[in-house]
């Protein structure tokens, strides 16, 4: 079989990594390209400085998006600002989609901190902001990343990992219309980290685990983060962090919310080791799926019906966090050194400034599943 990578092997820019632009200041972990071409970025609140949370490109720098007022928290009122968001992705209908985690440094959620805010792209004003209930984010819950069918329900669905590494994974589906949301997979198998005795990554020649100052180690426990939805919406796949797994469950199971958690987890398939472990998925509308490989600072893609193949491998692709696949035919995705932070190396910060956003060509388009 031919696979994708191969059939467009002609085109010279394919597999070159380029670089869009450096960051000097706070680390970031997701990026999104609208339609127009626009990039939107997002810096958690891990341990930086972190001016604002979310930030658009404009001349190679990062602004405040949508502006700076709501990108200043409100303690006493946190559903009015922006707290520390984990993620941003454009959906298919070219509406940016803010995740905001309610939990700067992984501390426990509060109410009103754990949210989805939607912004219009025309306007550049939101236009819905939809709390979780206390029952969907747990105090421990650690919202991660986001895919949309907007076929789905009268304004569409959307479903969210939640990675922590603390409490209870699982996967958040979100009724776009109601503004209701639920758990599925709720401490399934395929959403829990590996077993530390079973699972050590190596990262730049370095068995990867949390060290403390004092010689002891703790194992990885990030669950379900990556996240990916299939060309035609029939599978949502997802990864936990601390695994070399993929999985997919059927989307319309998520959906419908008479079937009990047995039924939902039945549709559960183990599509196999993708050679790596990853951070981040990603999807195309010829239905390849995308991995990217912090083992390996490699991007690996698997074409439909065909094995995993590297797209890109570089040095440069240290800790490869985030991917959005854009209308211009390219793969952004960012390189955040997260596996330097003082946490995984005995308390010392070996990260080294800038952080990147990279692109590679891919020729493929994004799932406009409207």
């Amino acid at each position: 079989m031919v696979s994708q990578i191969q059939k467009l092997a002609t085109d010279e820019s394919l597999g070159t990594l380029e670089t869009v632009v450096h960051f000097d200041g706070a680390m970031l972990t997701g990026v999104t390209v609208s339609r127009q071409g626009r990039i939107f970025v997002n810096f958690p609140k891990w341990g930086d400085e972190v001016e604002f949370t979310v930030a658009e490109l404009r001349d190679g720098c990062p602004v405040a998006y949508p502006n700076e007022a709501f990108n200043q928290t409100q303690p006493d009122n946190p559903a009015a600002a922006l707290v520390s968001v984990q993620s941003v992705v454009v959906d298919p209908g070219d509406r940016l989609w803010i995740l905001d985690t309610g939990s700067p440094m992984f501390q426990p959620t509060q109410y009103g901190g754990p949210k989805l805010v939607c912004v219009d792209l025309t306007s550049d004003q939101v236009v819905k902001t939809i709390l979780f209930p206390e029952d969907v984010a747990l105090p421990t819950t650690y919202l991660n990343d986001i895919r949309f069918d907007l076929r789905r329900g009268a304004e569409g669905m959307a479903f969210i990992t939640d990675s922590s590494d603390q409490g209870a994974n699982g996967i958040i589906v979100v009724d776009l219309a109601s503004g209701e949301s639920w758990r599925r997979l709720h401490e399934h198998a395929s959403t829990k980290a590996e077993d530390g005795s079973s699972f050590l990554p190596v990262v730049e020649g370095r068995p990867f685990m949390e060290r403390q100052p004092d010689g002891q180690t703790k194992p990885l426990k990030m669950g379900a983060d990556g996240i990916a939805i299939s060309a035609d919406g029939s599978r949502l796949y997802y990864c936990p962090l601390a695994s070399r797994k993929l999985y997919s469950v059927a989307v319309d199971a998520l959906c419908d919310r008479s079937l009990s958690d047995s039924e939902v987890a039945a549709t559960v398939l183990d599509e196999g080791d993708k050679g790596g472990g990853s951070d981040g998925l990603e999807s195309d509308a010829a239905g390849c799926i995308y991995a990217t490989s912090y083992e390996h600072n490699a991007i690996l893609c698997r074409p439909p019906g065909g094995e995993w193949e590297a797209v890109i491998h570089d040095p440069r692709l240290l800790w490869p966090d985030t991917m959005s696949v854009a209308a211009d035919g390219y793969l952004y995705v960012t390189a955040n050194q997260l596996h330097r932070q003082a946490k995984y190396q005995k308390g010392e910060d070996l990260r080294q400034k800038p952080y990147t956003l990279f692109r590679v060509r891919i020729n493929a388009q994004p799932v406009l599943l409207r």
